[in-house]
This record gives C-alpha cells, structure tokens and sequence, in this order.
C-alpha cells in the first residue's frame, strides 16, 4: 500500500514511527564503533540527525506531496529573506538573555566576568548553529508540517498542529526529575518558547531562520553567560534563574515567561490560521 495516498491509522502509524525509527537506526550505527561511554550518545545523535536530513526530502516529497521539500521545510529563500529573518531572531534572544543578565547583576546574583576563551566562542557557535538548526528543522519544520498534514491539512489543521508541536516540544525538553513546582515552570516556559518559535516562522512568511536565530541564540548565548561572561552566585533564586540547580534553564524562569509573553504578544497577528 503506497502511504502517499494513505488515510486514516497506517499513515498516522507512518508519521509517528518516522523519527523513532530514525533515533533507533542512529543508535546501532554507533554500537559497533570503539567508543567511550560517554561519546556513545552524541556519535549516535550525530548518525540519527544525518539519517534525518538524508531521507527528509524523500520525506516530504512523497508523504506531503512537496516538489520543493527544502522550501516547504522552511530551509530554503531568497538569501536577503533568510538573513534578515536570521539576524530578527537573534536579536530576540540576545534582548532576552541582556534583560535576565541584568536582573542577576543588579539583584546580587551574578558577577560580570566579561572574558570568553576562544573554544568558549567556538562551542557557543556551535551550539547556537547545531542545536538551532537541528531542533528546528525537527520541531517547527518537520513535525509541525507533519501533524498537519495528519490532522487534514487545512488553516484550522495547522492552527491545532502549533498548539500540539508546542506541547510536544515542552514534554521532550523537561527535566522531570525536578521538584513539582520547577518542573511545571519549566513546562509551561519550554511551552511558551515553542508557541513563540512557532509565531515567528509565521511572521517570517515560512522561513525557518527567524526560528534558528532565536532558538539557537538563547542557547549559545546562556552557555556563554553562564559558563564565562556571568559568574552565578549559589544564590541565585531559581524563581528568577530558572529550575535546575548547577544547571538552570532560565525559561522556566520569571524574566523567561515574561519575556516570551511579550513576544507572544508582539507576534498576535500571527495567531489566528489566516495569517500564514
């Protein structure tokens, strides 16, 4: 049965099996290669991600009916297009990240350093262009186009798929090994940065850049606070830092809920399912 045309169990059976086979096929490449322990995870996430962008376009291209997979994906636009809604992004975190510094430095919290090592440099960038590409093209590339194309296609399809890449995204990304009151924090922050992310591909007419720059941005950027730019008191209230202790994730936090709200509400054009 060829699923291009399939409804209804087999096609839903396709869609969510996708991305585990993947992962599960990552993993037993890596088994039989002379590794650490501890290098295991990252050689086996490598392959999944290189198996990921390898079969996305056969992906797209049969299961959505898409003859440009790279630019229904968001990936691919006019080059102006694409570094201004990169550069928007960016901009987003790096306010982000400058208004959360502040309240830590003023607060007593944290301590201006102001040195980075080059390698610091160098992991921050990758972090910023690995992990904002990787995840975005996963979660408001391919999943969100994916949900609705299962869930029928149409503007209100798509309206429910932002809602549902959100929630999904949230639930992969905590830690639920916290204390209930930070593990709902972070929950509901991880879930208001996937509306947000969502939100701006819209505003940035489908390209995913805007998504990459602020994604990524917010991650290489607060690795470089936190592992160079900032020394973080012992302190530092988790309400404020975020949840996690030794390793806290400042959207859980205030200034990230309040942060994303505003951008939630900056981007409200873009809510209803006409907009894009």
């Amino acid at each position: 049965m060829s699923l291009a045309g399939a409804a209804g169990p087999w096609r839903w059976l396709a869609g969510l099996l996708y991305v585990p086979l993947l992962y599960g096929a990552g993993w037993l490449l890596a088994l039989p290669l002379p590794l650490e322990p501890v290098d295991r995870p990252l050689i086996g996430t490598g392959f999944t991600l290189a198996l990921f962008l390898l079969s996305l376009p056969l992906w797209v291209g049969r299961m959505w009916r898409q003859q440009a997979p790279w630019t229904s994906l968001g990936v691919l636009g006019p080059a102006p297009a694409v570094l201004r809604a990169l550069l928007r992004g960016l901009i987003k975190a790096l306010l982000l990240l400058l208004v959360l510094s502040l309240a830590l430095v003023l607060g007593g919290w944290a301590r201006w350093q102001g040195a980075v090592a080059p390698s610091d440099w160098i992991n921050a960038l990758l972090l910023m262009l690995g992990v904002g590409f990787a995840e975005e093209l996963v979660f408001r590339g391919w999943l969100w186009g994916e949900l609705t194309q299962l869930l029928g296609g149409s503007r209100s399809a798509g309206q429910r798929a932002l809602l549902a890449q959100a929630v999904l995204f949230s639930l992969v990304h905590t830690r639920f090994n916290l204390a209930p009151a930070g593990l709902l924090a972070l929950l509901g922050g991880l879930g208001l940065l996937g509306l947000v992310l969502g939100l701006q591909r819209r505003a940035d007419g489908g390209l995913l850049w805007g998504a990459i720059g602020l994604h990524g941005g917010l991650v290489g950027g607060w690795f470089l606070l936190q592992g160079s730019l900032l020394q973080l008191s012992n302190q530092a209230p988790a309400w404020l830092v975020g949840p996690g202790e030794v390793a806290p994730n400042p959207i859980g936090g205030l200034v990230g809920w309040l942060g994303l709200g505003a951008l939630l509400w900056v981007r409200r054009r873009w809510w209803a399912p006409s907009s894009g």
